[in-house]
């Protein structure tokens, strides 16, 4: 029963998508619903951002917007489901922030072979954020394999708990365009 529901919302999320391609033409981030937004780009290549305000009410209201942020050689994509998984991202995930490098357990799963090698998506945004606190990613990768401990002690010895970790890191700090991430590399 639950590998059929499974089956049934891969099925419905992917109809989902082509539905809205078709209907549109395009991916507009206003459009698309809270739960595909975060990891999200639109047709513009510019990453779609989740954003939460509170209603008049004081209750969370969570909105699809389109960000600043310019993703080189990838638009028109919504993050499977497998990739949210083997890189340990969330889909509610609100802004976007540096702040997941500094879990070791986070870093762990973005670094493994599954992520790292099939997800470029989430691999070119991690990229642009660790550069954009000092941290070149493959390298961090590389010691995250060998010496897990200090591949942290050495991130936070960049700066990278200077800064304010709660505030996302605006969209002008973040450097687009990560080099291509081949196996080789790995």
């Amino acid at each position: 029963m639950a590998l059929s529901m499974k089956h049934s919302s891969i099925i419905l999320f992917f109809a989902s998508t082509l539905f809205l391609q078709v209907a549109l033409g395009e991916i507009t981030c206003e459009n698309l619903p809270t739960n595909v937004c975060s990891f999200s780009i639109s047709s513009s290549g510019k990453r779609c951002l989740l954003e939460n305000s509170a209603n008049e009410d004081g209750k969370l209201e969570y909105q699809c917007k389109t960000s600043e942020v310019i993703v080189a050689n990838i638009a028109e994509y919504i993050e499977t489901d497998e990739c949210i998984n083997s890189c340990g991202v969330d889909r509610n995930s609100v802004g976007i922030s540096s702040d997941s490098l500094l879990e070791p357990q986070f870093t762990a799963k973005l670094c493994s072979p599954s992520c790292y090698r099939n997800c470029p998506n989430v691999v070119d945004l991690y990229f642009n954020l660790a550069a954009g606190e000092g941290v070149y990613l493959p390298d961090l990768c590389s010691k995250q394999r060998s010496s897990p401990h200090r591949a942290m002690i050495e991130l936070l010895s960049s700066g990278a708990a200077a800064t304010d970790a709660s505030a996302p890191i605006a969209s002008e700090d973040i450097i687009v365009g990560a080099p291509d991430i081949s196996p080789a590399s790995f």
